[in-house]
């Protein structure tokens, strides 16, 4: 039995570098990192590994513990559930500012937490800035760790000292098994209830919910297990339109939703039932068919109109008007914070990646060929006598999103409008549900 992957939090007061940190140990950029303090907000996991032992790293906004009121508590509120679930935590603290009253607030607070905590002091990047360390020895600490999470330095030393407590699983990559889970990115304008969604279908405050618009700002994993299902949800930054997005930290916050967006399988897409579609509400599910991905459409807030007698069909034909390029899109009805409504998604998602892995058989699929062409023949050019249906060949290329591709002799003869029509035919012999499809015209 492969033991349960450690969970390593990286705790430390605003600004002190724990997102650089955090994308260092990783070797990728999945925390957005600024020089202002208070940019990470959430909890933000990622599966880590270090000489073949896995462990889940797990990055955190600033910690302040004589904050009460405000974003700063909400912050603390995350942090301090990092630290109950974590198994061993890195204190990071700034070497260049010395030891602040904070950090020894910070310190109290894990007197009382009986896990390995890991003292890291950050910005010790040259021989002179060592003495720096001279000051945190007074915290009773007898190994402190120097390094510098912008260049590097110093983070071999602190993995080999977490390296013994991590279990051994035998295997070189233990997250293998969730390589197959379905990735759902939540996406929407900002203020719709994405986070309030995600807290929801897990049953916990995972990301921060607050009524002030682009208070999450990474695109953060969660996952979630339903029986035995399992699903990874990104919550993601609340994308605005392209001329209001500021530069810094929220134009970071858009590309990573983007980044999520591009990387998740199937994309559910939040729509505000009390503001209506806008305009920005069209522009997103623009992006999402762009990156090929599947969809389902979610009104949130529908609580808000009960009661009114027509209501959803009405607010269904909007969408078919606004949306007519997903057309195929299950669209579903419901409050993100009520846990019954959201239970709904499940089922139509399990439907939804079912289509988006379809792999239809060349032979049935050519035979079905045969029976659209039958009733509807290739277009021909003008004073050109129609060319055989059986010199006509289709075959699936790909799937995530299905792609096919149809090989004809003439494919300048193939316009939009045949192409539209096979993928009706497709779509209404093999569903495809919430599924983009890709229809290639081929020279044979």
């Amino acid at each position: 039995m492969t033991p349960p992957t450690p969970v390593v939090a990286i705790i430390g007061r605003p600004n002190v570098g724990k997102s650089t940190l955090f994308n260092r140990l990783l070797g990728a950029r999945q925390a957005i990192v600024d020089d202002l303090p208070g940019v990470t907000r959430d909890r933000h996991y990622a599966d880590a590994e270090y000489r073949g032992r896995p462990f889940r790293l797990v990055d955190t906004g600033g910690l302040d513990p004589s904050a009460t009121e405000g974003m700063l508590s909400l912050i603390k509120q995350q942090s301090q559930v990092a630290i109950a679930e974590a198994d061993f935590l890195i204190l990071l603290m700034d070497g260049r500012a010395g030891l602040t009253p904070v950090d020894e607030g910070i310190v109290q607070l894990l007197r009382g937490v009986d896990k390995p905590v890991f003292c890291a002091i950050n910005k010790i990047d040259t021989p002179k800035s060592e003495l720096l360390l001279a000051d945190f020895y007074r915290l009773g600490w007898s190994s402190l760790y120097p390094v510098s999470a912008e260049h590097g330095l110093g983070l071999d030393e602190l993995l080999e000292a977490i390296y013994p407590l991590l279990p051994d699983t035998g295997s070189p990559d233990a997250h293998a098994a969730l390589r197959d889970v379905p990735r759902i990115a939540v996406v929407g304008r900002p203020n719709v209830g994405k986070s309030t969604l995600v807290n929801t279908l897990l049953g916990q405050d995972r990301v921060l919910v607050s009524n002030l618009p682009g208070t999450t700002r990474d695109a953060i994993d969660t996952l979630v297990t339903v029986g035995e299902r399992r699903y990874v949800f990104t919550d993601t930054a609340g994308i605005r339109r392209r001329g209001r997005v500021q530069s810094g930290v929220e134009g970071y916050s858009v590309a990573s939703a983007l980044r999520a967006m591009g990387r998740s399988d199937v994309v559910v897409l939040l729509l505000d039932a009390a503001e209506g579609v806008t305009e920005q509400d069209t522009k997103i599910a623009g992006l999402l068919l762009k990156q090929g991905r599947a969809c389902v459409l979610l009104v949130n807030k529908w609580d808000l109109k009960t009661g009114e007698a027509g209501a959803r069909e009405e607010y269904a034909g909007t969408l078919r008007r606004r949306f007519p390029f997903l057309a195929w899109a299950p669209v579903l009805f419901g409050s993100a914070c009520k846990p019954d409504s959201v239970q709904e998604l499940f089922p139509v998602l399990d439907r939804v990646m079912t289509n988006f892995t379809t792999r239809v058989p060349t032979g049935p699929l050519n035979k079905f060929l045969q029976q659209i062409l039958a009733v509807q023949p290739l277009p021909v050019r003008k004073g050109k006598p129609t060319k055989a249906v059986r010199s006509v060949f289709i075959t699936q290329v790909a799937t995530k999103p299905p792609a096919f591709a149809l090989f004809v002799g003439h494919p300048e003869n193939i316009g939009k409008a045949y192409v539209r029509h096979l993928e009706n035919r497709l779509r209404e012999q093999y569903d495809f549900l919430g599924s983009p499809i890709r229809i290639l015209i081929r020279q044979k």
